[in-house]
């Protein structure tokens, strides 16, 4: 087995637990949240896929589903464009909610998509590559792609648990 099919295994696994976590589930839960500065499953799924969706495209040289499908102006949302979640306030997470769980699909399936197309088209050398400079060590897209990996997989557990929270009630 290749690198770039253990990645695209991985990141095949977040889709199934995004679409896990939002099945089923009406507004009211969505964009519920467990204590008043506790983060909604809206608002950890579309986090999660804002992250996604700016690091891959930053790391390919390509556009973010985001802006380029608007799905910024589908959501509505009353933040920046670039806004990715990153050091939300409480407020601001007040700020991110859905009427329904397809929209949150929805984006996450084209972001998946996009990121399965990029992936495909790895050589292993290409995990080497620098990324970003801002760091010490430099970041390179393996690294990148891990670092994706690892806060996407953290935040939709977060989601599964919160449903559990609403669910136990």
């Amino acid at each position: 087995m290749h690198a770039k099919d253990i990645l695209i295994d991985a990141y095949d696994r977040i889709q199934e637990e995004v679409h896990a976590a939002v099945e089923g589930l009406g507004p009211d839960d969505l964009n519920a949240r467990p204590s008043t500065d506790a983060n909604s499953i809206t608002w950890l799924v579309w986090h999660l896929t804002r992250v996604q969706d700016d690091h891959i495209a930053d790391a390919f040289a390509l556009d973010q589903v985001w802006l380029t499908r608007d799905w910024h102006k589908t959501f509505g949302l009353d933040l920046p464009r670039h806004d990715t979640g990153y050091g939300h306030s409480s407020a601001k997470v007040a700020k991110v909610r859905v009427d329904s769980g397809e929209l949150l699909t929805g984006y996450y399936d084209a972001v998946h998509e996009q990121t399965l197309g990029a992936l495909r088209g790895l050589a292993a050398k290409d995990l080497e590559r620098i990324v970003d400079e801002r760091w010490d060590p430099p970041v390179s897209l393996g690294v990148r792609l891990v670092s994706v990996l690892s806060d996407d997989l953290e935040h939709v557990g977060q989601a599964a648990y919160v449903r559990g929270l609403l669910q136990s009630r």
